[in-house]
């Protein structure tokens, strides 16, 4: 325990000593890389700036993140259907992105609030689907602020917080909460 301890220590100092902009990279890079732990990073920045900052850098470089694998995904969406196309499986990816295509922004904002989402997947359908950048920014934006302050509260022991009724009582109210403001949005900016 004094080895995890230790280290918690040293890399939160190693975040401090980058400041704010190598905590963000260390997020905003995440996106691109979905095999680096977006949970240790939440709570390094946390421990390193606090909770707010540390919360709120992370919440804006993963939504940066997300958005600019989008818009790459959406670029690529032509060149990908050419390959699609010569491939027999491009009905079955072609159903897929179809499906996708009709994904409420409730669902959607459900979706990437969930802390073990593979968003680097949900950018890359969202990308060469046909949704519009309004409404996966705006899923990305209210999605990723309760999952990244999901992390931030769960920090560095979520297996214990499973245990504990106040986590489990702090999840459902995350959940909740973005599903409701996804609805107001969703209703406000007429996006489905």
């Amino acid at each position: 325990m004094e080895l995890v301890n230790h280290i918690i220590e040293k890399s939160t100092e190693l975040v401090a000593s980058g400041g704010l902009l190598f905590g963000f990279l260390m997020v905003l890079t995440e996106a691109f890389l979905p095999i680096l732990p977006l949970g240790v990073f939440v709570s390094l920045n946390i421990n390193a700036f606090g909770f707010f900052i540390g919360v709120v850098i992370s919440w804006l470089a993963t939504c940066l993140g997300s958005y600019i694998a989008f818009i790459f995904f959406n670029l690529l969406e032509i060149k990908l259907l050419y390959k699609l196309v010569k491939s027999k499986t491009a009905k079955k990816v072609e159903e897929q992105i179809h499906k996708f295509n009709k994904i409420k922004l409730q669902s959607l904002v459900l979706i990437l609030t969930l802390p073990f989402t593979p968003s680097c997947l949900i950018n890359l359908l969202a990308g060469v689907s046909s949704m519009s950048k309004e409404k996966y920014l705006s899923a990305i934006l209210i999605g990723k602020a309760f999952m990244i302050t999901f992390w931030g509260y769960i920090g560095k022991s979520f297996i214990e917080s499973l245990t504990d009724i106040k986590a489990l009582i702090y999840i459902g109210v995350i959940l909740l909460l973005a599903y409701i403001i996804s609805k107001v949005v969703s209703k406000k900016m007429n996006i489905e």
